[in-house]
């Protein structure tokens, strides 16, 4: 096919009229003949069902197939816990904030919770303060070994 334009801009086109001669053709289909995929090539990459079902059965055992899967699936569907069972072993988080601020929230509570330690070690006694109370004894004092 040769594409030129005409006068209002149409691609006029022609059709190549010369045949191929015989021995062309046979080679062309010998050729790809060779570089066909094989049988079991076509069946990994689903192209040809892996089946040894009649043709005119085949249609009824992929249905029956999808059938299967789908009863399999809706099994198992009913065999997973609930949310509140998951919340309760710690599976799911317990929260009510959107799914797109959860990890905002997580991310806050454990910065909460570092900033809660950190105060609390701060104020924790020392060890003199501790063995003046009688909790440590003097030969347990820590600092004592550094001074």
């Amino acid at each position: 096919m040769s594409n030129t334009l005409n006068e209002d801009n149409t691609p006029d086109l022609k059709v190549d009229e010369a045949s191929i001669s015989p021995i062309e053709r046979r080679n062309s289909l010998e050729k790809h003949l060779q570089e066909r995929p094989d049988v079991q090539d076509l069946k990994s990459r689903n192209i040809l069902l892996d089946t040894n079902a009649a043709p005119a059965l085949q249609a009824k055992q992929h249905e029956l197939d999808r059938q299967k899967q789908s009863d399999n699936l809706k099994k198992q569907l009913e065999k997973r816990p609930e949310r509140e069972e998951l919340i309760e072993r710690n599976i799911l988080p317990d929260s009510s904030a959107a799914p797109a601020l959860q990890a905002t929230q997580r991310s806050l509570d454990k910065n909460m919770r570092a900033d809660s330690l950190e105060q609390k070690i701060q104020q924790r006694p020392k060890p003199n303060e501790l063995v003046k109370e009688g909790i440590l004894e003097a030969d347990e004092d820590p600092l004592k070994d550094q001074a």
